[in-house]
């Protein structure tokens, strides 16, 4: 199948699943998961109606990104490194993923240089696990003040990378657990968070009828992965 034809395909279960969750379907963005693919399934993927794309390596994104349609928008969503933050901040109109104090102070300290306010969304490890990245949901209700006082960055919501289960289903409390911690932490800053980025090739559609706003869609629209454009520095 082609492109537009996974596309047309994820679009139309993204749309029944609102619709279970009674919800309207332009409440939530496809956001084309596309590491590893070059310039011209961007080019393509563009003139098929794909907007939005999510990088998770900032030298990969350097590379590619001039050479993109302008059209194009763009999302950081891996783990980012301190020494990674001033080409981020300048690459993306988002960066999800924002994991400690230090980094969000650091994206905001080169936002400042930039001229520029820096939308993130904050990581959470909602199954504690060690081979992940993210807040502890303790420590980040802790620091969120903290967070939020920060002159550059604009909070805009939560994101998760839960635990991989065959059965998708088995996925949904994990999705339930940030979409609650949302309520608290918008509880805690007297302020709505718009955003819940949670749900990816095989479990999008439960991650929608949790409340997800963005969905993270690589394989189920590219297929599997092509070679990898590379910069001159290794990420």
């Amino acid at each position: 199948m082609s492109f537009a034809d996974n596309l047309n395909s994820i679009r139309e279960r993204m749309a029944a699943a609102c619709a279970r969750a009674g919800r309207e379907e332009n409440s939530v963005t496809l956001l084309a998961v596309s590491k590893s693919h070059p310039p011209e399934t961007i080019r393509a993927a563009v003139e098929a109606g794909q907007i939005f794309f999510g990088e998770n390596k900032v030298q990969e994104a350097k590379a590619k990104i001039p050479l993109s349609p302008s059209k194009a928008r763009w999302q950081f969503i891996g783990h980012l490194q301190s020494n990674k933050v001033r080409d981020a901040v300048e690459l993306f109109e988002m960066i999800q993923g924002v994991d400690s104090l230090a980094i969000a102070r650091e994206i905001s300290k080169r936002a400042e240089q930039a001229g520029k306010t820096m939308p993130i969304l904050l990581e959470v490890n909602v199954a504690g696990e060690g081979s992940k990245f993210g807040y502890a949901p303790e420590k980040l209700l802790a620091e969120l003040s903290e967070l939020n006082a920060l002159p550059r960055i604009e909070i805009h919501g939560l994101m998760a990378i839960p635990p991989f289960m065959p059965a998708a289903e088995k996925v949904r409390p994990y999705f339930q657990k940030l979409s609650g911690l949302k309520l608290e932490c918008e509880q805690l800053l007297g302020a709505p968070l718009p955003q819940l980025s949670m749900g990816m090739s095989g479990d999008f559609e439960i991650a929608i009828e949790e409340g997800a706003t963005i969905v993270r869609v690589g394989t189920a629209l590219f297929g599997e992965r092509q070679k990898i454009i590379r910069a001159a520095a290794a990420d």
